[in-house]
């Protein structure tokens, strides 16, 4: 484990810059997912107070970013189209379909439900047995659609500190879990997301106390028997960003991958909603 301020190995993505995203309205803030349209400035941002917000991020003539614009947002509802409140608006990750339904994970009572649309009823997928057992502040955070369509999400934590995070994946109108990924020492899944390349892009985040948050990106291949090919893009310094827990991987304009990655601020005044910039130099 890095000591406090030191620096990781090379890193295999490049840092392009990051802004904080403000806005007056009330219950903007606790961002854990994000999802960056094709065209590199729109974006959809998912709060852990159950709302999703529309934004827009502003870039310079380099394509750099130079802020972020709320544009409004939705609250989340349940399957009768009641808006969700208390420990079910726990929202944490995020997947966008490619017929544009939304889908989202949750950890208060931890599941993954189907949105047609934003602010739509809520379509719940089945609910295994294994997910009753997780515990509420620690279960269902990264989520990603695979290139075939299937749904892939993951606990924040695997239970022990070198056990593996345990895949779950829904296809066919079922959930089954086909393969684990590997953990070491206090890493937390937080995100996740395929790329346009096919291939799985995973954040995690250690947490030091008062001293800070720590990131990496884990970039993995997608076989018919599991994730290989793990290949480690990017670690942080502790402090270095603040609780980074969302990942968008897209395409930019001149074919160059890019991950951007939301902070979760847990709504408090010494922390930031900071969205963040990396190219994929590989």
């Amino acid at each position: 484990m890095l000591s406090a301020g030191a620096a990781p190995a090379e890193s295999l993505a490049e840092f392009l810059g990051s802004i904080t995203w403000s806005s007056p309205e009330a219950g903007f803030g606790g961002f854990s997912g994000i999802e960056v349209g094709a065209d590199g400035i729109s974006f959809l941002a998912l709060s852990d107070r159950g709302t999703l917000w529309r934004g827009r991020l502003l870039r310079d003539a380099e394509g750099l970013l130079s802020g972020a614009e709320a544009l409004g947002f939705d609250s989340l509802h349940d399957a009768d189209g009641a808006v969700l409140t208390g420990y079910l608006t726990d929202s944490e990750g995020l997947a966008l379909a490619r017929d544009d339904s939304l889908f989202v994970s949750f950890e208060g009572l931890a599941r993954v439900v189907r949105y047609p649309s934003a602010g739509a009823p809520s379509q719940p997928l089945p609910r295994p047995d294994a997910f009753r057992s997780m515990l509420s502040n620690t279960s269902l955070e990264a989520l990603a659609i695979g290139p075939d369509g299937a749904i892939y999400t993951m606990p924040e934590r695997s239970g022990l500190l070198n056990a593996p995070f345990p895949v779950w994946r829904f296809r066919n109108g079922a959930w089954e879990q086909p393969f684990y990924l590997p953990h070491k020492d206090a890493w937390q899944a937080v995100g996740a997301d395929f790329g346009p390349d096919g291939r799985f892009y995973l954040l995690e985040r250690d947490f030091w106390g008062l001293v800070g948050f720590l990131s990496r990106v884990r970039r993995f291949d997608l076989t018919d028997t599991g994730f290989s090919g793990e290949t480690l893009l990017l670690q942080t310094r502790v402090r270095e960003h603040d609780n980074l827990e969302g990942i968008s991987v897209w395409r930019d304009s001149a074919g160059d991958i890019r991950l951007t990655l939301i902070a979760d601020d847990n709504f408090r005044a010494f922390q930031r909603n900071e969205i963040v910039e990396y190219r994929v130099r590989d």
